[in-house]
Parts: C-alpha cells; sequence; structure tokens
C-alpha cells in the first residue's frame, strides 16, 4: 500500500502550527504564521489557509485536513461553538465547511486539547487516557477506549473548570475555586506574587527558586503539588484511565518538581507530556487518518 499523508493544524491566539505527518506520526514537513488576531475571524481564516497552502506544495498524497482549535468545537458539525476573545469573531465559524469548500478534501475539527491527546496517544498502547495541561490556563481531554472525548456539550475534559476548592478564588468563567485557579502557570505566578518577596519572578524561575530550597517559595510549590496530587487523584476516581498525561509549559521544569508529584499520587500512573508544542499539529493529523478508518464522514 502506497504510503498517505495528512496535514494538522493547531490553531491557536498566538500561532498556527502546521504539519505533514504519515499514519505513524512521522513529521514530514511543518510551517507556522503568527495568529493575526487584530484581523478577526477572516483574517485567522486566511492565515490558516496559507499555512495549508505552503504544507500542499508539491504533495498530492495527503487524505484530508485536521485541525484542533481553541475553543469548544462541535466535532461532527466543525463548528466553533464557543470561543474566547483570544480569537476575535471565531466563535460561529465553521472550520469544516470553510476548508472542505476550499480544498475539496475531508476535513475534520477537534478542539486543542482533544487534538494533543490524540498526538500523546500515539507514543503509549493504553487506550483510557487523560491529559492534564498546565501553562496559561489548565485544560484536557479524556481518550476511553481509544477514542477521544467530545461530550453532550462539546466540553469533555475542560478540568481547569472543575471547581478544586470550594468557595475558592474567583475565576472568569464566573464561578469560584476552579482549578484553573490554583494548578495553572498563571495562578503559581500570582500566589508567589501575593505570599513571597519575589514580586516578579515568573515561570520556570519559581520552580528553581524552589530546587534552591528557598524558604518563601518552597511551602507555596508544596502547596502547588499538594493540590495538583489531589486532583489527579480525583481525577482518577473519576475516570478511571490508565494513566493521567500532564503537558503544559509547567512540565517544561519538571526536573524540580517531578518526583515530588509522585509522592502524592502513588496508586495513580502518571506519567510527562512528550510531543511539547507540537503534540497539537500532530494529534490533528491523526485524527485524520482515525476518521477515515473508522469511517466518519469528510466531505
Amino acid at each position: 500500500m502506497a504510503e498517505v499523508y495528512a496535514i494538522g493544524l493547531d490553531i491557536g491566539g498566538t500561532k498556527i502550527k502546521g504539519c505533514i505527518t504519515d499514519q505513524h506520526g512521522v513529521m514530514l514537513n511543518r510551517f507556522e504564521t503568527v495568529t493575526p488576531v487584530q484581523e478577526g475571524r477572516e483574517g485567522i481564516l486566511s492565515a490558516a489557509a496559507f499555512v495549508i497552502d505552503s504544507l500542499l506544495t508539491g504533495s498530492d498524497k495527503v487524505m484530508g485536513i485536521g485541525i484542533g482549535s481553541a475553543g469548544r468545537i462541535n466535532e461532527g458539525t466543525g463548528e466553533v461553538v464557543f470561543a474566547t476573545s483570544n480569537l476575535p469573531g471565531w466563535q460561529g465559524v465553521n472550520l469544516k465547511t470553510f476548508f472542505e469548500d476550499m480544498y475539496k478534501l475531508p476535513v475534520f475539527a477537534v478542539n486543542d486539547a482533544n487534538a494533543a491527546l490524540w498526538g500523546e496517544a500515539l507514543h503509549y498502547e493504553d487506550e483510557d487516557l487523560v491529559m492534564l495541561t498546565l501553562g496559561t490556563g489548565v485544560g484536557g481531554a479524556n481518550r476511553i477506549r481509544g477514542n477521544v472525548l467530545s461530550g453532550a456539550h462539546h466540553q469533555s475534559g475542560e478540568w481547569g473548570h472543575v471547581v478544586l476548592v470550594p468557595n475558592g478564588r474567583p475565576c472568569n468563567c464566573g464561578r469560584r475555586g476552579c482549578a484553573e485557579q490554583y494548578l495553572s502557570g498563571t495562578a503559581l505566578n500570582t500566589i508567589i506574587n501575593e505570599r513571597t518577596s519575589w514580586k516578579q519572578v515568573r515561570g520556570a524561575a519559581v520552580f528553581d527558586l524552589y530546587a534552591d530550597g528557598n524558604s518563601e517559595v518552597a511551602p507555596v510549590v508544596e502547596e502547588y503539588m499538594e493540590h495538583l496530587g489531589i486532583f489527579i487523584e480525583n481525577i482518577a476516581h473519576g475516570i478511571d484511565p490508565d494513566a493521567v498525561i500532564i503537558g503544559g509549559g509547567i512540565i517544561e521544569s519538571k526536573e524540580h518538581w517531578w518526583n515530588q508529584l509522585l509522592k502524592r499520587v502513588e496508586d495513580v500512573r502518571v506519567i510527562p507530556a512528550v510531543l511539547g508544542n507540537q503534540a497539537g499539529m500532530i494529534g490533528a493529523a491523526q485524527l485524520v487518518f482515525h476518521s477515515l478508518k473508522s469511517g466518519v464522514s469528510g466531505r
């Protein structure tokens, strides 16, 4: 059988990243551009098409296009049913219809965290996986019996807005105590600013201070680990996956805290994400192969 390929696109508020991969996730080519958010929906769609055009050049074996996008995505229709101001005008756009009409290829669209889990799952034989992404916010995805779930309202895996601390910190979703307000990199920075004299320390530098045994920072990071451990165990008891994958920007400093986390989740298999910021586009390409093999309708 001749080798076939798929294009995977990862549309975020900062960049639009794309690649061509084979069925095994091996990347043949990649291309990215800045997301022109100031140009709204039309500008973002044009930039996405520019990435696809760049990848299609010289290739006639592309079977379809997979898209992972920020926002809630109706996987059946390809419509963005909810999006924040990070992608202006994005809510209501139908990614499937737009790009199928343009390229005459099957197009499949999912939430960006779901796409990332499709990519990470390539590296594990397990069928039941949960992904938890810890970065600017907290996101995630659920894979059960080999399928990444969307949910009845297209929000399965929205772990960031599960309440971790009742009546806790206010969240921009309107609730209080959401996990995002305790487990995101943004939240950790905020708490460090509130409780220590290290007002300008951010990201990896927080964990550097923790590794050095800083007496102000250590208690904050220990509390962060405690909350994360509790949250992972709650996920494990609720979903019962083979493993919980931890991704996002926080994982880049894992050498400073990973062993401490594992001590708090001894009954749960916890593994670090391996694809970094390539997971979304690689996973979106894998979605094409999975969907076509499963007989999901393209064009």
